[in-house]
């Protein structure tokens, strides 16, 4: 998921704290999410794909498709 999440962040010319926001979380609580040392909670993946407009399964690397 650290992957996507970068990959996604990047692909938008995101900060990460843009991306906190977004998902109503902290800049640190996404940064760890960002870097895998935490696991993304279901409703936390959920506002991000949302945001970002592709699937929870791609966030979570289930599948390529966005």
């Amino acid at each position: 998921m650290k992957t996507r999440l970068r990959e996604l962040r990047e692909s938008y010319e995101l900060t990460q704290a843009q991306c906190a926001k977004a998902a109503l979380i902290s800049k640190n609580s996404y940064i760890r999410y960002e870097r895998g040392e935490r696991v993304i909670p279901l409703d936390v993946a959920k506002t991000l794909a949302e945001f970002y407009g592709v699937s929870i399964d791609y966030i979570a690397m289930l599948s390529d498709e966005k």
